[in-house]
């Protein structure tokens, strides 16, 4: 079996779109949550709060041409996979385009301006605004496909569609191919962008957060006084590479993948079940061929919901039996849904190699009905490790669970 390292990395957040920013408001506990207006037109909404990216726009040297075919979606994943493939020297590597680079890539779903032209085309027989890329835009491979088409990539696609384990399955199959000798080398990640269909969703199921009039005092992971997630948006894109590939160009190596574990609980679409969560963290730590104890940090999936935070944090407990160090990224960032894999994975690879972990915000009183773990709280953790382990769970009971080791 191949050895799987990652050689670039690149990630559009609403906290900056490159590591240095990314760190800078984490470190100032800065949380990009607000209200949303749009929401508040919504008639039975609940929740008006939002994490929105701002400062994307459309790179200048895009062509028309180049783009037609894509969404804000697509867009934050190509730029993002543009940058990770200059992050790992090989954007104008004709190797892209040997066939020995694959993809993996995912969303919850596509664009959501299409959608609405579809949807008055089934409500009322009016398909004026529909054209010849309105389906491209609005499907749920819109990622996958729109990323290997701009750069060329003419190895195998994985499109992977999985609700909140889009991007962290997206890894896992990336991660595999490259193992088991299928590639060289994969693109792997994804992406979301801000959809009130998505808040909606999530409202009708009083998942959401009602804190409209303190939106930087929520969302809550663990706390006992959580109610409720929030949407945020965005893209995150990983370079994996096979090691002997990547020394002999001479490539800078950021981490090495050692695990995955991915399953399926099979009882609720929308329920956790604990057992089978701990189930997928214990093969990832298998495949990893490491002990338990070795895991120094665990980047939660933390959503702030009332069963998935217990959930989750008693897996994890079963999982790893050791008073662990955990956070979530989601207080800061909302839930991106498709991006979250990959954005997650990215920022615990970063705080790994620089020694330093964010603490969950907004967590004031621990649930004690969560996991018994070592909640990151205050100013983060200093913590040397050689392993941290990023886990993400979806709608349909889908759980997947990876571990990236230090490279020395």
């Amino acid at each position: 079996m191949k050895r799987v390292v990652v050689t670039g990395m690149s990630a559009i957040t609403s906290l900056g779109h490159n590591w240095q920013d990314f760190e800078a408001n984490l470190r100032k506990k800065n949380n990009a949550v607000e209200v949303n207006e749009s929401l508040k037109e919504i008639e039975g909404l609940y929740t008006h709060l939002s994490a929105p990216i701002k400062d994307f726009e459309k790179p200048a040297h895009y062509k028309r041409k180049q783009v037609r075919s894509m969404g804000r979606i697509s867009l934050m994943a190509t730029s993002a996979t543009e940058q990770a493939l200059i992050d790992a020297d090989l954007l104008d590597d004709a190797y892209i385009k040997s066939g020995r680079m694959g993809i993996a890539y995912g969303s919850s779903a596509g664009s959501s301006e299409p959608m609405v032209a579809f949807g008055d085309l089934i409500k009322s027989g009016d398909m004026n605004g529909i054209n010849a890329t309105s389906y491209i835009k609005m499907m749920s491979h819109t990622t996958a496909v729109n990323v290997g088409v701009f750069f060329g990539i003419s190895g195998r696609v994985y499109t992977t569609s999985s609700a909140c384990t889009s991007s962290s399955q997206a890894i896992g199959y990336a991660y595999e191919a490259i193992k088991f000798g299928r590639q060289e080398m994969m693109v792997a990640g994804g992406g979301e962008e801000l959809c009130p269909s998505q808040v909606v969703v999530f409202d009708t199921l009083y998942a959401t957060t009602t804190k409209n009039d303190s939106p930087k005092t929520t969302p809550k992971p663990f706390d006992k006084d959580r109610d409720g997630l929030v949407i945020g948006e965005g893209a995150c894109t990983l370079i994996l590479e096979e090691y002997e590939h990547a020394v002999a160009r001479g490539a800078t190596i950021h981490a090495e993948v050692v695990g995955y574990g991915t399953n399926s609980d099979g009882v609720h679409v929308t329920q956790p079940t604990k057992e089978t969560m701990a189930v997928a963290m214990t093969e990832s730590i298998r495949d990893a061929g490491i002990q338990p104890s070795e895991i120094g940090y665990v980047n939660a999936h933390g959503t702030a919901t009332d069963r998935g935070d217990i959930a989750e944090t008693n897996a994890t407990q079963l999982a790893i039996s050791a008073n662990v160090p955990i956070s979530s990224l989601k207080s800061y960032l909302g839930h991106t849904l498709g991006a979250c894999g990959a954005i997650e994975a990215w920022a615990s690879i970063s705080m790994m190699n620089n020694g330093w972990f964010a603490p969950t915000i907004n967590l004031d009183n621990i649930d004690p009905e969560c996991g018994d773990l070592d909640y990151i709280r205050e100013d983060g953790r200093e913590i040397e490790t050689n392993y941290v382990m990023s886990n993400n769970f979806a709608f349909g009971g889908i759980n997947t669970s990876l571990i990236f080791k230090k490279f020395k």
